[in-house]
């Protein structure tokens, strides 16, 4: 059984792992294990309160199939938790390791971005990060990018940034083509 964790802070972005966890659990049958800072209860954006499964900063890869940082308000500001070590591991292990949102500064910070193609919000929003050195492996695109085992969103792409964890995962084929196009028909053109 494929097994994700995935990390939530106080401020998380409802929507950039709604699909994820939702589609992981109930369709493709993953453990989802939600882990956070300190193991703490957080707060979303929304006000929705979620109980920890774990402590965000004693995962190992060797537990898991792949780890995934949801966005939020925290990952500005000095009270961004510091995965540094959680992250190296998964990447050293060949775990896949996923961003949306402000947690691809999380991933900036790690140097997890500064070798392979990547996104986040925009260029000059994760330019300033201490230890970003990818400038020239970032691409300004609107939808999810995937490199390997590593997985970069901008908030506005949780529907592609969940594809592309699938993807990454091994999970690709019909089946994930028409999940992406049943839940983004509503961007398509409508007929004339």
């Amino acid at each position: 059984m494929t097994r994700l964790a995935i990390v939530l802070t106080d401020g998380f972005a409802d929507w950039e792992v709604a699909q994820l966890t939702a589609s992981a659990r109930s369709y493709f049958g993953f453990d989802v294990v939600i882990a956070t800072p300190d193991g703490a209860e957080v707060r979303s954006m929304g006000g929705m309160r979620v109980a920890s499964d774990t402590v965000a900063e004693n995962l190992h890869a060797n537990a898991f199939d792949g780890l995934v940082l949801c966005g939020g308000t925290i990952w500005e500001t000095e009270k961004a938790p510091d995965l540094k070590p959680v992250i190296n591991d998964f990447t050293t292990h060949g775990k896949l390791v996923a961003g949306i949102c402000g947690a691809t500064l999380a991933l900036a910070r790690a140097g997890a971005l500064n070798a392979t193609d990547h996104t986040s919000n925009a260029a000059d929003f994760i330019a300033s990060a201490p230890g970003y050195a990818g400038q020239a492996h970032y691409k300004d695109s609107p939808q999810a990018v995937r490199a390997g085992k590593l997985v970069t969103a901008p908030g506005s792409a949780p529907m592609t940034f969940a594809a592309e964890i699938y993807r990454a995962l091994g999970h690709a084929g019909d089946d994930l083509d028409q999940y992406v196009l049943m839940f983004g028909a509503e961007h398509q053109p409508k007929a004339a």
